[in-house]
């Protein structure tokens, strides 16, 4: 599933509130616990994360250049 920015945001506004209903748009999820409404926001993340990957967004390893120098003999 596609999730979006927004969709984490409102997850996060909820939690931070202290509800467990978030609204999309028209849709509308109730959770029923708190700790729910956390793996929510994990698997949306997860989700993202794994877009960006699969999209060349998100970079792979760091890449390093290293220069050295030297006064010649």
């Amino acid at each position: 599933m596609a999730y979006t920015e927004s969709q984490v945001q409102a997850l996060e506004a909820a939690l931070a509130k202290g509800e467990r209903r978030v609204s999309f748009g028209d849709k509308t999820v109730e959770y029923r616990s708190i700790d729910e409404l956390r793996a929510a926001i994990k698997e949306v993340k997860r989700g993202l994360f794994e877009q960006a990957v699969a999209t060349n967004l998100w970079p792979g390893a760091p890449r390093q250049i290293r220069v050295t120098t030297g006064k010649g003999t």
